[in-house]
């Protein structure tokens, strides 16, 4: 059998689209093991109402995914960032995410993102104000909260002869004291052993147009939000000459709300949706924000991809500021729980 990188298949079904992406065709024959699955899933912006503001019904469509989940019954779950509605201010928020995580039927492996951590650096300030994105940067503070609760940013293992690898993305450009440690870690594992399929995972797009696109103006409206969703060089070209010497097939990412397939010099880059809320539909023609989860199965055909929208979405109301609300914004007298 012939590879297959580049075709796709499409199956329709109640459960959504399924796009079958061969990755190294006789993968699961060679390895010796039975079709097996693996979920991903991003953006669940968990919260608690004992915070300056809570969405009840993201947590509702988390509970329901969650079940959805269990019911795919993977071999492992991965979840690409935005654990939290505000993790990177509380930690109760990350140790309620981390508890209810040890609770499911399987393990599951995590990514930062940058509401549970703080955003990807800038010097600048953008057009928006209903935030300050000079204090947003991530700071080192916030990575080491994150870590207490669900351990290293940076990590890497095998199941059943696929690789997985994941980072804190938003580390990249920092200047903080842990970048030179991820930039080693990173690019050390060019040499880790190889293995049928190398699966990576960050939360950020690597790039929302193009491999190539050129580094978008923070302070410009029309682009902001392709500057806060994607990478800037020269960080992006880095991280894909590693993507590339370590054999990687796929980098699954979120932060966009809003699912989108690329690939490029031979890597299927998916962006992955939200269970929370929609972002950036009417973006990409080919573009779907519909809430939802990513079920894969890797088979000796490669590794088949399955859209699975959530069964229902909850309409539940809550209270308090959206977005990235300054402090000034950040009222806890009106908190539901004290």
């Amino acid at each position: 059998m012939s590879d297959r990188l580049s075709r796709r298949r499409f199956l329709g079904g109640a459960a959504g689209v399924a796009a079958v992406a061969g990755l190294h065709s006789q993968a699961g024959a060679r390895a010796g093991y039975p079709p097996w699955k693996f979920v991903h899933v991003t953006d669940i912006h968990v919260g608690s109402p004992r915070s300056f503001r809570f969405a009840p019904a993201w947590n509702e469509n988390w509970q329901t995914a969650r079940a959805q989940i269990i019911g795919c019954a993977p071999d492992l779950l991965l979840a690409g960032g935005d654990l939290t509605r505000d993790g990177s201010m509380h930690t109760f928020e990350l140790e309620a995410v981390k508890a209810d995580f040890d609770a499911l039927p399987f393990p599951v492996h995590v990514t930062p993102g940058n509401m549970d951590t703080g955003n990807k650096h800038t010097d600048r300030q953008g057009p928006r104000k209903d935030r300050d994105d000079l204090a947003l940067n991530l700071t080192s503070a916030q990575l080491k909260q994150f870590e207490s609760v669900f351990g290293p940013h940076c990590w890497s293992f095998v199941h059943k002869n696929v690789r997985f690898s994941s980072f804190c993305d938003m580390v990249a450009g920092s200047g903080l004291p842990e970048e030179a440690p991820f930039w080693a870690w990173l690019e050390a594992q060019a040499e880790a052993p190889r293995a049928e399929h190398h699966v990576w995972m960050m939360h950020s797009a690597l790039f929302t147009e193009r491999l190539d696109e050129p580094n978008y103006d923070i302070t410009d409206p029309d682009q902001y939000l392709n500057w806060y969703f994607g990478l800037d060089e020269p960080h992006r070209g880095r991280i894909m000459e590693v993507l590339k010497a370590a054999g990687a097939d796929l980098l699954l990412s979120g932060h966009v709300h809003c699912r989108k397939r690329h690939e490029a010099e031979g890597v299927r880059f998916h962006i992955n949706p939200s269970t929370a809320f929609r972002q950036w539909g009417n973006h990409w023609p080919d573009g779907d924000d519909n809430l939802g989860f990513i079920e894969y199965t890797v088979t000796q055909h490669g590794i088949e991809e399955r859209f699975v929208p959530l069964a229902a979405e909850s309409a539940a109301s809550g209270y308090g500021p959206g977005g990235h609300p300054k402090p000034e914004e950040r009222d806890y007298s009106i908190a539901w729980e004290k």
